[in-house]
This record gives C-alpha cells, sequence and structure tokens, in this order.
C-alpha cells in the first residue's frame, strides 16, 4: 500500500469513528424551545425523562416544548435551576430515553480531542469538533452569578442553539454541558460540576449557597502585611448583609476565612458553600496595614 492510500485509510477510519461517536450521542440530544426567539439544546440525563440544559436558555420559564429527533415534541417541566452554575433540569413524561453516558471531566488533559453535539432545530442534529485549551479556568462575568469557577474551554465552535448541549470525548462519554462562545472558544460546564449540580437539584430543586453581600476583587498584597501573595478588596458592602453586620468596610482587604487563604473571587466562593449558612466564621482582613479579625455568620443567597 502507497503512503498516500494509508494516509487517506487513517484519515477514513478516524472520520467513521467520529460520525460513529455523533450518531451514538445525538440519542441523547434534544431541541429545548423557550419562546419564539429563544432555544437550545438540552442533554437526557435519566431514562425517565430528566433532562439537563443551560439555565439561560429557559430563562423565568416554568414550563419549555422539548424536540426529539424522530420530530416528536413534549413540553417538559423545569424542575429545577441553578443561575450561578448556568445549569437547569427538565422533566418530560417518558420512560424510554437514552440517556447520555458521561466521563471524568477531572481528567481531561490540555490537547484531548472533543466533540460538541446540539439539536437546535429539532431535527438533524449537528456537531463541531475541537481540543481542549484549558480545563480549569474561571470566569470572571456570568449570569446571575458574577463568574464560574472551572469551566472548560475548547476551541470547539459552538454555534447559535449549542448551549445545553453535551461536549463529548472521543468516546462519545460527555466531559461538559456547552454553556457559551467567547473569543473565539467554547465555554463548557465540567461534567463533574453537572453531576453534583443536577443531583442537588433533583433532590431540593435549588442550589443553596452561603452569602456575604460584598463586591470585591483580587489584589496583589505586600510581603511584609500577610503570608500570602494576594487578597480581595473589598469595594462594595450591601446594605444589611452579613458583611455589613460584621463590620466589613470599603478598602479591607480579605486574606482568609476561617483560616483558610482567600486569594480569588472563587477561593471565597469554594469556602460560601451550603455548610457555611448560619455558621459564625473568623473573617480575616487587612484595615491600612494592620490584620483585623472580625466575626461573619453568612446567610442564605437568594434565588435569582
Amino acid at each position: 500500500m502507497s503512503k498516500t492510500s494509508n494516509s487517506s485509510a487513517i484519515l477514513e477510519s478516524v472520520s467513521d469513528a467520529i460520525v460513529d461517536v455523533t450518531e451514538r450521542v445525538s440519542r441523547s440530544v434534544v431541541r429545548v424551545g423557550a419562546g419564539r426567539w429563544r432555544g437550545g439544546t438540552g442533554t437526557v440525563w435519566t431514562k425517565d425523562g430528566h433532562i439537563v440544559t443551560s439555565n439561560h436558555v429557559i430563562g423565568d420559564m416554568r414550563e419549555v416544548e422539548v424536540g426529539f429527533s424522530d420530530g416528536s415534541k413534549q413540553v417538559a417541566k423545569v424542575v429545577g435551576r441553578d443561575p450561578y452554575s448556568d445549569l437547569a433540569v427538565l422533566k418530560v413524561d417518558s420512560d424510554n430515553l437514552t440517556p447520555v453516558e458521561t466521563g471524568n471531566s477531572d481528567s481531561l488533559k490540555v490537547g484531548q480531542f472533543v466533540l460538541a453535539v446540539a439539536n437546535p432545530f429539532g431535527r438533524q442534529p449537528s456537531a463541531t469538533s475541537g481540543i481542549v485549551t484549558n480545563p480549569t479556568f474561571s470566569t470572571r462575568r456570568w449570569w446571575g452569578g458574577g463568574g464560574l469557577d472551572k469551566v472548560l474551554v475548547t476551541d470547539a465552535r459552538l454555534n447559535p442553539g449549542y448551549s445545553g448541549g453535551p461536549l463529548v470525548d472521543a468516546r462519545g462519554r460527555m466531559v461538559g454541558i456547552n454553556a457559551a462562545y467567547a473569543n473565539n472558544r467554547g465555554i463548557s460546564i465540567p461534567v463533574n460540576t453537572v453531576k453534583t449540580v443536577v443531583d442537588k437539584l433533583l433532590h431540593d430543586g435549588k442550589i443553596k449557597r452561603a452569602y456575604m453581600g460584598i463586591t470585591a476583587e483580587t489584589i496583589r498584597i505586600p510581603e511584609n502585611l500577610a503570608s500570602q501573595t494576594a487578597g480581595l478588596i473589598i469595594y462594595g458592602v450591601d446594605q444589611d448583609s452579613a458583611a455589613k453586620k460584621a463590620g466589613v468596610a470599603i478598602g479591607d482587604v480579605i486574606v482568609k476565612l476561617d483560616g483558610k487563604p482567600v486569594e480569588t473571587l472563587a477561593d471565597l466562593r469554594g469556602l460560601l458553600d451550603d455548610t457555611a449558612i448560619g455558621k459564625q466564621a473568623k473573617l480575616s482582613v487587612l484595615r491600612g496595614e494592620k490584620l483585623t479579625e472580625l466575626t461573619v455568620t453568612p446567610t442564605e443567597a437568594e434565588q435569582d
């Protein structure tokens, strides 16, 4: 066999493998319609009718239309949503859906091949491909939450209507839920995050998070002031918030919460989970050049 023929055979084999993965995954992909001008994709999560999509796809809708590749349609109820992670769970009356196979997003590597699958028109599914460019990136702004921790970034193009669809690896295992396309990069919610959020939404209908009531951003700290190189400088404190009651002031720099270092908003959000609600915690802040200890009792964050 000539070198050209051998190369063609390899390419054909790769092409066939991509087609096979796309066809298998597309059985777990549906259209989600939330009004005349709004819609996206949904990913079948369970055989008995639970479907995961992006929260921004459904907005404030309580019921949406779901379209399947065979042309059939059903009304789905919104059983839970989390604006912070941009995820929502729908439920249709069915016991014979094909759930997506899930993988492990923690094991993703830069350069790994991925496919983004969608069904924005409720007919033939579509797909794009790419590679992982950053498996643990944190965004600064996001729908309803101000930021997202450890999103998955790829160079797979996410066309209009791709939000809510699965991002899968070369074996067809879902590694993320597609959420947005910005700066020529696809942004997806890692599947391990999806699993945690969906489990809580199915159990409670919402995600409980602690709330302090501050606006802050990372700032560098001189070495002689603290044992860490950065902290969160406060430039806004909400009225009647936990932070206000604790005595937090604009210009303070948060360096620790209950003894745990806080250098970024992601660090702070990671500590303000449901276990922190109503629980007193020691907040260490730099006020001027002096380390000050405050006591804060985070409240439960309101749902958007």
